[in-house]
């Protein structure tokens, strides 16, 4: 009796020294430890109901059980001196909630079990002692198991052998502890949640910082032209579904515009629109970026880092410039994008999310599935519902819209009174082909505003309309300065250089050797440069 004093005048030293452990691991630890210490104690186990990532059993998708039992913590004296007690593996590593055992019994009814002693048990529970020759052979005269119970929640099972019998005070003494233990881990997991949050709003954070330094200032979409009328029903029919979409459309057209606004319809709206810009990646660091990584699984992995994929979970993530994904992590995009599983660079848990893909790009994707450089299956994947921006030539309607909004903006970010706008430059910017679309109008306008110096508002255009036939240049006059040259030269020049670099591709406008590459410009600028100048096959033809 004075052995049971003095385990129960301890025990606020030992629950105190358990709730100052924050990690679950180190909980578990402090306190099975506590029990295998205890006089008489042979063994001590501790199981926990809870989803496990790593368990084959609790992955099985045909599993009718949402979890399983899991031995978390055990440590012993065994008599056999091969024998390890604290190793997790073995046969009752995991046990099913609706199995026959005496840990399956307390778990699922939350009613706790004493067999005072093993060798006198009844023959109606005969059941729960599986191995009578183990236990004989270790000296095992009795068993206790507690539910570790939370708030009504049964968390797991407490349970240990004694080489004595299990008397009322032992008994009282590890339901106490239990009771002080389901706590203890409830809090370790309360603390291990509100870091992980913590985490997570960092990283959210850091995010929407580097968004906010690198989105530009376009605004709401603006303008009301049927080819943008056409695009906004679509992006409001396909909004409200989790199907994936492909933004298609030159350079410039504003195709993250068109992403955010499926997003802020969407149902996911409150959750987090992650952007990766795939043609910005280092080709060695993809991986890393969509999956994240484990400290060490590469020179230079200091530390874990959460990727895009498990950022953008529950929300959506937009891929911008697909086209640039090496062809060899498609099929793990693939992967992710089918079954909602990834695993991290060097880490071996599979994880799952749950994400709506917007991917954007202006190359021609169905040319790069022929060419060999995108996965059919991948294309299939991301195009779900295919939406194309119209260039800006399309819609000159909404140019008067688009310029007055980037010079209001141009005027309240560079701290200039209002300017007015003359008729006459509207009717210029809406003849001008526009090649990079509502990018390049931006970078017009807001260079207008600069130089406006608070008089009218004049764009810096080349002459507007496309260019059938260039006149070879006239001898440039003695009196005009060697050192500039007229804008019908320049054009000239540009027309030549254009055609050389079509003739040294043979032909081809894309791809690594292809003219747009030799010019230093994208395809799509390069298309529409060939249209505005009038070049037409058969001149660059070899």
């Amino acid at each position: 009796m004075l052995l049971s004093v003095l385990r129960l005048e301890s025990l606020p030293d030992i629950i105190l020294a358990i709730a100052q452990q924050r990690a679950p691991g180190a909980v578990l630890n402090a306190i099975i430890e506590t029990v295998a210490r205890q006089p008489h104690v042979a063994l001590a186990r501790l199981w926990l109901t809870a989803p496990d990532k790593t368990c084959d059993f609790c992955c099985r998708r045909d599993n009718p059980e949402p979890a399983a039992l899991h031995l978390s913590a055990s440590a012993g004296t065994p008599l056999s001196a091969d024998a390890d007690w604290t190793r997790l593996g073995g046969t009752f590593h995991r046990v099913q909630l609706s199995g026959d055992l005496k840990i399956s019994h307390i778990a699922r009814t939350g009613e706790s079990v004493r067999i005072p002693n093993i060798a006198k048990i009844g023959p109606a529970d005969r059941q729960w002692v599986r191995h009578p020759d183990w236990a004989d052979h270790e000296g095992l005269v009795s068993f206790a198991g507690h539910p570790l119970v939370f708030r009504g929640e049964v968390l797991g099972v407490l349970a240990v052998f004694r080489r004595v019998e299990a008397d009322d005070d032992c008994f009282a003494w590890l339901r106490t502890m239990a009771d002080a233990a389901a706590v203890a881990i409830a809090n370790a997991r309360a603390f291990e949640a509100n870091e992980r949050l913590r985490h997570e709003l960092e990283l959210e954070r850091d995010y929407l910082q580097e968004e906010v330094g690198t989105t530009g200032s376009f605004g709401e979409i603006l303008g009301s032209s049927p080819a943008l009328e056409r695009v906004l029903r679509q992006v409001e029919l396909v909004a409200a579904t989790d199907a994936n979409v492909l933004v298609l459309g030159e350079s410039g057209t504003g195709k993250e515009l068109i992403a955010r606004a499926i997003h802020r319809r969407s149902p996911r709206a409150r959750k987090p629109l992650v952007k990766v810009n795939c043609g910005s990646i280092p080709r060695e660091l993809f991986e890393s970026e969509f999956f994240g990584h484990v400290r060490g699984s590469f020179t230079g992995a200091v530390r874990d880092r959460v990727g895009r994929f498990q950022l953008a979970d529950a929300g959506t993530l937009f891929l911008d410039e697909v086209g640039e994904i090496p062809l060899e992590l498609q099929s793990k995009l693939l992967r992710v994008l089918q079954e909602g599983e990834f695993e991290r660079v060097g880490d071996e848990t599979t994880r799952r999310v749950n994400v709506r893909v917007v991917a954007a790009t202006n190359r021609d994707l169905r040319k790069e599935v022929n060419e060999g450089r995108f996965r059919l299956d991948l294309f299939y994947r991301l195009g779900v519902f295919p939406i194309e921006v119209p260039p800006l030539r399309e819609r000159p309607i909404d140019i008067p819209d688009l310029v007055a909004h980037f010079v209001r903006n141009s005027c309240l970010r560079f701290h200039l009174q209002p300017l007015r706008i003359p008729h006459r430059e509207i009717e210029r910017a809406q003849h001008y082909d526009w090649p990079g679309n509502v990018r390049e109008l931006q970078n017009v306008v807001e260079r207008a505003v600069i130089l406006a110096r608070g008089g009218p508002l004049s764009l810096e255009l080349p002459d507007s309309g496309p260019v059938r036939a260039v006149p070879a240049p006239p001898t440039v006059s003695p009196t005009v300065d060697p050192d500039v040259i007229p804008e019908h030269e320049w054009r000239h020049r540009e027309r030549a250089n254009i055609l050389a670099a079509l003739r040294k591709a043979n032909g081809r406008i894309s791809g690594t050797t292809g003219a747009a590459d030799l010019l230093g410009i994208n395809p799509g600028t390069l298309a529409s440069r060939l249209k505005a100048f009038g070049i037409t096959k058969q001149e660059y033809s070899v």
